[in-house]
């Protein structure tokens, strides 16, 4: 490893890093946006309610992301009225592109996450909602959805990271990411070792970051309980 070209290496990750954090945020705010709607429409007895999120779910949990990523930025310039929609001027650019496609993957899993959740809702503290008078509405809004958003917290939270690792692909469509800042780096110096094992501390790094915020949040919102919960000891 010769130390001095990481070192030179290091600020160009950081700006790929600035950029894999913007993706991160922003298609995660908006798939968790489309996912609590979709979840609790799926948890729906009703059939037809239920089978939009059943079939979106199903198409995007089931194809890879490369290949949905591919669709939205190769995929949709072939279509005249694409072309000469009020949306082209965002698909055409490769950053939205990204955005919409890790929104759209990220929400099908977020979706059955939530619904998991909400169907996990203890049925007693629901009839207690109901037996002091509150309406299904304000059983829902006060009752289940916090509820549901407090035992999906873990698993969102493992979602998220691997929508960071997933994230690398987004220097398949020319993004320079923090993968994407490596093949640079790569193709410029032909030192493999130095240029993606420098990305992949930074990938350690932010990882870290997320999982010690998602810790912080599960004690914030777990209050009464001081200690993880274990089997043996």
């Amino acid at each position: 490893m010769d130390w001095d070209v990481v070192l030179q290496m290091i600020p160009k990750l950081a700006e790929g890093a600035v950029l894999t954090l913007k993706l991160l945020v922003l298609s995660g705010v908006i798939g968790l946006c489309l996912a609590v709607p979709m979840a609790v429409a799926k948890a729906s007895r009703v059939w037809w309610i239920s089978l939009f999120p059943r079939v979106y779910v199903f198409f995007f949990r089931g194809t890879p992301l490369l290949v949905q990523l591919f669709l939205v930025y190769y995929g949709l310039g072939q279509f005249e009225t694409v072309r000469s929609s009020i949306l082209w001027p965002v698909l055409f650019n490769a950053y939205w592109c990204a955005v919409l496609t890790f929104s759209l993957h990220t929400a099908a899993y977020i979706t059955e996450i939530l619904r998991g959740a909400i169907q996990a809702v203890p049925p007693g503290e629901i009839e207690a909602a109901r037996a002091i008078g509150m309406r299904p509405s304000q059983v829902f809004r006060r009752i289940v959805l916090p509820r549901a958003f407090r035992m999906a917290l873990p698993a969102y939270g493992n979602e998220v990271i691997l929508m960071l690792k997933a994230s690398a692909l987004a220097s398949t469509i020319t993004l320079l990411d923090i993968t994407g800042m490596a093949h640079t780096l790569y193709a410029k110096t032909y030192l493999p070792m130095e240029s993606f094992v420098t990305a992949g501390v930074f990938y350690l790094i932010i990882t870290y970051a997320l999982t010690h915020l998602i810790w912080f949040l599960e004690r914030r919102l777990h209050p009464d309980r001081k200690e993880p919960v274990t089997i043996i000891g």
